[in-house]
């Protein structure tokens, strides 16, 4: 294949191991087998650039060498057929975990070191962009489960980076990999473009993604007729959130606002007085929720 390329593009140059001093002035490309070529920008036209990377993936620098493991990895979500990921093999349960960095705080090669020295089993790194990708955590027997709060604490301590992780639940086998990759991609902006929450569960996610299942036109109409004339009553509003979040416990919610529990028991009396909806029942804290939800992104 490089000798029709080079008999296409003159200027075609090869380099069989990573590129550290990469000329700007080149288009670079990966091959599967991992050898990276460059072509000069001069001889690429938009059209050249599509057609060579639907066989080849761009490559950037800055992005640090695929691992075998990961390679294998990006076949099986970048898949199209179901026959191609049950043929993959998954020798333990796994996790996708997407995490996010602002932007220009670390460089890839940086990340991936520090994400080494803070797992303790094999991680595997797909880069979506050069600020946001999914880990790939193996389960290992015997270990405790990464607590994610933890390496967010030591990335902000040692190298002062700010990061959100959404984690996903484990599973085994390779059936329907690209969905899990794409859904949790999508679940993580939905609950992110909501929430300030630096670590998330995928269970978290799920009222974020009903919500954003709604047309925004009707979020208004949704907390109108949920909360009534407590749509901008923000120390009611605030209530109800504490109120939910502390899992529809008295107690819990009257400490966390600093109220006594008569007081709370009163207001959240005159709330289901006022709109016909007994908040500590499941079913109507959660229509309230989904209500408290249905506002405009952060």
């Amino acid at each position: 294949m490089i000798d029709n390329l080079r008999k296409i593009y003159s200027s075609l140059i090869l380099y069989e191991e990573d590129v550290h001093n990469v000329d700007c002035d080149y288009k670079w490309f990966v091959k599967e087998d991992n050898e990276i070529i460059g072509i000069h920008k001069s001889q690429l036209e938009p059209k050249d650039v599509s057609v060579l990377t639907a066989f080849m993936a761009p490559y950037d620098i800055d992005f640090p060498s695929l691992t075998s493991e990961e390679q294998k990895w990006r076949k099986a979500i970048g898949s199209t057929g179901s026959n191609e990921t049950e043929n993959m093999e998954a020798n333990s349960s796994y996790r996708f975990v997407y995490f996010s960095i602002l932007k220009n705080q670390i460089s890839p090669g940086l990340f991936k070191d520090a994400i080494y020295e803070l797992f303790p089993g094999r991680v595997s790194i797909l880069w979506e962009t050069r600020h946001e990708g999914i880990l790939i955590e193996h389960a290992t027997l015997g270990q405790d489960n990464i607590c994610y709060e933890e390496i967010i604490d030591l990335l902000m301590s040692d190298l002062y980076i700010k990061i959100n992780f959404l984690v996903g639940p484990f599973r085994k086998g390779m059936q329907n990999v690209p969905h899990y990759y794409s859904f949790m991609i999508t679940a993580a902006k939905s609950i992110f473009s909501y929430s300030n929450k630096p670590v998330a569960n995928f269970s978290d996610a799920v009222p974020y993604l009903l919500i954003d299942q709604s047309e925004k036109d009707q979020y208004r109409s949704i907390r109108e007729m949920i909360l009534q004339g407590y749509a901008d009553d923000e120390e009611t509003l605030r209530m109800l959130e504490v109120f939910a979040k502390c899992n529809l416990n008295i107690s819990e919610t009257a400490k966390a606002l600093h109220l006594h529990r008569n007081s709370l028991q009163y207001r959240l009396d005159r709330f289901t007085d006022n709109t016909g909806i007994d908040i500590r029942k499941f079913h109507n804290a959660m229509a309230v929720y989904l209500a408290l939800l249905a506002k405009s992104p952060v």
